[in-house]
């Protein structure tokens, strides 16, 4: 396995960053609202032994494909979302979340009958006491079908990258997959898949495939030694995908390219408050730095600095260009003092 990456020069990463800011980026994937009720919590309820939660504050934000494409808004990038929602409460909120992240709403299309897919936090004392789901996972089909794959086609039209955001909960089918994955390959934009079990095979010729660990070990069926470059090109020959990269929470990326080399990206966070949404993040960087022209090495390495400082926040939260700035700025001053001092 190859030594962390050399960190970016700062005038590489103001180019890159300057050049993902003209970006034009679609997501496709299941779209998903994130709910955060919190409180306070003083005794247990006498009905059944759980904690009462007083709610004192209340608050919602884009989460899956939704909270991906608002971290492509946030660095300043064009997004096109793709996905769709329910004929309900929860659907209304998500078109005001995307209006208020100035994402355009046009190619969500509502399904009758199908509830938005949602996620209720319930938190007290800073942590979180219960998670509520609201799902149906059937994937779309029929009509409902037709139309994605239409609205998906539509929004490549001029794309600079495609991302595809798997939650398993139905709106990214087979049909879809190979439809918005025809039109990428003919255009040549790359892709980034963030896949999940159910269709974790179907993305052959993916230009960056980035399961987490538990992930990829769930769907090969087996565990994955990281340390072993020969097995870790195997699963990229089986997976026939381009380049892998593993998340492996704290302990950073593992980097697999087409070229067989293997890389270990450290992660940089000093401190992990929340991991949620910290995946995304990953993408949206991953994917907009390859659409702005990065090599792939040097996608990994922003999208590493960007996951830093999400997981520092509380929630699902999007991280700007001036927190990646920061970040590598600290990164390159922390190894300058390492190698000044001989220590690398």
């Amino acid at each position: 396995m190859r030594p962390p990456p050399a960190p970016l020069t700062r005038d590489r990463v103001l180019h890159l960053i300057n050049r993902m800011q003209t970006s034009r980026v679609v997501v496709v994937g299941d779209i998903m609202l994130d709910r955060y009720l919190v409180g306070d919590t003083e005794r247990l309820s006498p009905e059944a032994p759980v904690p009462v939660v007083t709610v004192r504050e209340r608050h919602a934000a884009l989460g899956g494909a939704a909270n991906v494409a608002a971290n492509v808004a946030a660095l300043g990038a064009r997004c096109l979302l793709v996905g769709t929602v329910g004929d309900d409460v929860e659907g209304a909120t998500i078109r005001q979340e995307l209006a208020v992240a100035r994402l355009e709403d046009r190619f969500v299309l509502t399904v009758a009958g199908r509830p938005t897919t949602s996620k209720t936090r319930i938190i007290a004392r800073s942590q979180q006491i219960v998670r509520i789901d609201d799902e149906v996972d059937a994937l779309l089909d029929g009509t409902d079908l037709e139309r994605l794959v239409s609205a998906a086609r539509a929004a490549l039209a001029d794309a600079d990258a495609l991302l595809l955001e798997d939650y398993n909960k139905g709106a990214l089918p087979p049909g879809l997959i190979a439809a918005g994955m025809e039109v990428a390959r003919r255009r040549g934009i790359p892709i980034v898949v963030d896949p999940k079990y159910r269709q974790f095979f179907e993305y052959a010729g993916a230009t960056v495939f980035k399961p987490n660990r538990r992930e990829l070990e769930s769907a090969l069926g087996a565990a994955v030694d990281l340390q072993t470059g020969n097995a870790l090109s195997g699963v990229l020959s089986r997976l026939q995908v381009d380049n892998l990269l593993v998340t492996l929470g704290a302990e950073g990326m593992v980097l697999v390219m087409k070229d067989g080399s293997t890389t270990h990206i450290p992660s940089i966070a000093r401190e992990i408050y929340d991991v949620s949404g910290a995946g995304d993040t990953v993408t949206a960087w991953m994917g907009t730095a390859l659409a702005a022209g990065a090599s792939v090495r040097e996608a990994a390495q922003l999208a590493n600095y960007a996951a830093g400082v999400e997981v520092s926040k509380a929630g699902v939260a999007t991280v700007s260009p001036q927190e990646v700035l920061a970040a590598h700025e600290e990164r390159f001053d922390q190894i300058g003092r390492l190698r000044r001092g001989g220590l690398i």
